[in-house]
C-alpha cells in the first residue's frame, strides 16, 4: 500500500480493502478504502470516514390509531415519508419507532398513533377514530380517523397521509385514512380503511399505512382495513392494524364483546428503514442486503450511526 508523489499528477494515498486494511495502525495512519470508496483514517480505536456525506434512502411509518368504539371510525394510518437524505460518517442519528394507539372503549375516546423519527425527520402519528358516544368527529393525524353515527372525517397531514371518511348516518363507522387514499364514508353500511404505499426499500414490496375500517352494529356491511396493515371493522371482534405497517385499527360496533363493552381495535405500530448503495458504512438495526444495497431495519426505537 505505498504512497505515491509525482510533480504532474499529484499525490496518490495507501489503498486498502475493509478486509486487507492494516493490522496495527497507528493513531492517525490515512488511506483510501476501496471497498468502501471512501477516505478513512485511524483515530486510535475505529476507522473514521474523511469523506463528505453519502446518500441514503429512508421510510419512516409512524404508529397506526386505534378504532373508535360502538359505530366506531377506523384509525388512521400512521404518517409516511420516505425520501433520500446526505448522512454524515461518524454521525449518530435517533430513530424513534412509535406505538400504535389503543382502540376506543364505550364512552372512552381511544388514542392516536405515536410519531416516528429518524435522520432529522418526524413521521406523525394516525388520528383516532370517532365513537358514537364519545367524540364522534375522526381525530387529525398522518392520516385521519373516520367518523362515527354522523361524525365528520380526522384530517391527514399533507405530504404524509390522507382524511378519514365521514359518517352520514347513524350505526356505521367511517373508514380510517391510509398512505395513498382517504378513508370511505360511511351511509348504508361501514367505510373501509383507505389504501397505504408499497416501497420495496426493504428488498421487496410490502405496502404500509393502510387505514382502518369502520365498525357498525349489526353482521353485515363492516368495513375492510386498507391494504397496508389496515384492520377490519366489526360489531364484536374488530382486528388490529399490522405491527411494523403504521396501519389503523377497525371500529367496533355496538354489541357486547367478552369484555363486556365495544372497544376499538389497537393501531399498528411504525417502522424505519435506511438502504443505501454498497457494502455496509453504518449500524445500527437489523443489517441485510439485498440488490448491491445495504439495509438498516428497526422495528423498535435504537441509533443508527453513519
Amino acid at each position: 500500500m505505498p504512497v505515491i508523489i509525482d510533480g504532474t499528477n499529484g499525490i496518490t494515498p495507501a489503498q486498502w480493502t475493509t478486509a486487507g486494511r492494516p493490522s496495527s495502525p497507528t493513531v492517525g495512519q490515512s488511506g483510501w478504502n476501496t471497498t468502501l470508496t471512501q477516505f478513512e483514517m485511524w483515530n486510535g480505536s475505529t476507522w473514521q470516514y474523511l469523506a463528505g456525506s453519502y446518500s441514503v434512502t429512508y421510510l419512516i411509518v409512524a404508529g397506526g390509531a386505534g378504532g373508535g368504539s360502538r359505530d366506531g371510525g377506523g384509525g388512521g394510518a400512521g404518517g409516511l415519508l420516505t425520501s433520500t437524505f446526505s448522512a454524515f460518517p461518524s454521525t449518530a442519528y435517533t430513530v424513534t419507532v412509535g406505538a400504535g394507539g389503543t382502540g376506543g372503549s364505550r364512552a372512552v375516546n381511544g388514542t392516536n398513533g405515536t410519531n416516528s423519527s429518524a435522520l432529522t425527520f418526524t413521521a406523525i402519528g394516525g388520528g383516532v377514530g370517532g365513537s358514537a358516544v364519545a367524540t364522534n368527529t375522526g381525530a387529525a393525524g398522518g392520516s385521519g380517523g373516520g367518523g362515527s353515527n354522523g361524525g365528520g372525517s380526522g384530517a391527514g397531514t399533507t405530504g404524509q397521509g390522507n382524511a378519514g371518511g365521514a359518517s352520514t348516518g347513524n350505526g356505521y363507522g367511517a373508514g380510517g385514512g391510509g398512505a395513498s387514499a382517504v378513508g370511505a364514508n360511511s351511509g348504508a353500511s361501514a367505510g373501509n380503511g383507505g389504501a397505504g404505499t408499497a416501497s420495496s426499500i426493504s428488498g421487496s414490496s410490502v405496502t404500509y399505512a393502510g387505514g382502518g375500517g369502520g365498525g357498525c352494529r349489526d353482521g353485515s356491511g363492516q368495513g375492510t382495513g386498507g391494504a397496508g396493515g389496515g384492520g377490519n371493522g366489526n360489531d364484536t371482534s374488530p382486528t388490529a392494524g399490522g405491527t411494523n405497517t403504521g396501519g389503523g385499527g377497525g371500529g367496533a360496533g355496538n354489541s357486547a364483546n367478552t369484555n363486556g363493552t365495544p372497544v376499538g381495535a389497537n393501531g399498528g405500530s411504525g417502522i424505519v428503514i435506511i438502504s443505501y448503495a454498497g457494502s455496509q458504512r453504518g449500524t445500527g438495526g437489523t443489517v441485510t442486503t439485498s440488490g448491491g444495497n445495504t439495509i438498516h431495519t428497526f422495528t423498535t426505537s435504537g441509533t443508527y450511526t453513519a
